[in-house]
């Protein structure tokens, strides 16, 4: 028997009005296993990045509700939202969205510094999670300077900044070659082995075919969520 970190229930997001009303989600159910390597896939347009947004927050569904460690997060204020947030949960899109200006180690230090870390200990923690995906010695270099592959792993230092037990992911891979995405899914499989709770939307069938767990969407609902025993078929 697992346990659940995420459980989303009767989810329904509607956009519009009237004849204009789109049905992004229709009572979707689901539950994301605590430790499981979640994949999220099907076809464009059914509702996967929409289902990402609810079960991390950044948007409120129009009926339905989603519990984080048991705390439903739709029953918050928005100030109260945000707090749990930046404490279970760590984004990571498929833009990196780097300051230009900043270094590798500076980028990490600047998300400490925002999450209340006392300043005397921003560095040493940067310079931690640089070591921890594997980038230790780009600490002084601007995202100008970095591979694609790089600037996503320091996105992924970046969202570990206050050691959230959630990694939340949006085609974190969808810019990168073979190399720097086999770069990406080396670091988050070895983050998933430390014990993070990795949900990541996905177009790759590669991708998939790596999860623990396979959540498939389509027409708003879920199709099907499951454990994932034997290699996967290829996703329509």
């Amino acid at each position: 028997m697992h346990d659940f970190i995420i459980k989303a229930e009767k989810l329904i997001k509607e956009y519009g009005r009237g004849e204009n009303m789109t049905k992004a989600l229709r009572g979707a159910d689901l539950v994301i296993p605590s430790g499981s390597f979640t994949c999220i896939v099907g076809p464009s347009g059914h509702g996967k990045s929409t289902l990402m947004h609810l079960l991390g927050g950044l948007d409120r569904p129009s009926g339905g509700s989603v519990l984080i460690d048991g705390q439903e997060m739709f029953s918050l204020s928005h100030q109260q939202l945000a707090a749990l947030r930046a404490k279970k949960i760590g984004f990571v899109f498929q833009f990196f969205n780097l300051l230009e200006n900043l270094t590798a180690l500076e980028n990490i230090e600047m998300a400490l510094m925002l999450s209340g870390i006392p300043e005397v200990q921003q560095k040493q923690r940067a310079t931690e999670l640089l070591e921890l995906v594997g980038l230790s010695e780009k600490a002084n270099s601007k995202p100008g300077q970095l591979s694609g592959g790089q600037q996503q792993r320091v996105a992924i230092a970046r969202a570990l900044a206050n050691d959230p037990p959630i990694l939340l992911m949006d085609e974190p891979t969808g810019n990168l070659d073979s190399t720097a995405e086999a770069e990406v899914m080396a670091v988050l499989e070895t983050l998933n082995r430390k014990g993070k709770t990795i949900i990541l939307v996905t177009h790759s069938n590669e991708i998939a075919e790596r999860a623990s767990y396979l959540v498939k969407v389509r027409d708003g609902l879920i199709e099907e969520a499951s454990w994932t025993e034997q290699p996967l078929k290829k996703i329509a």
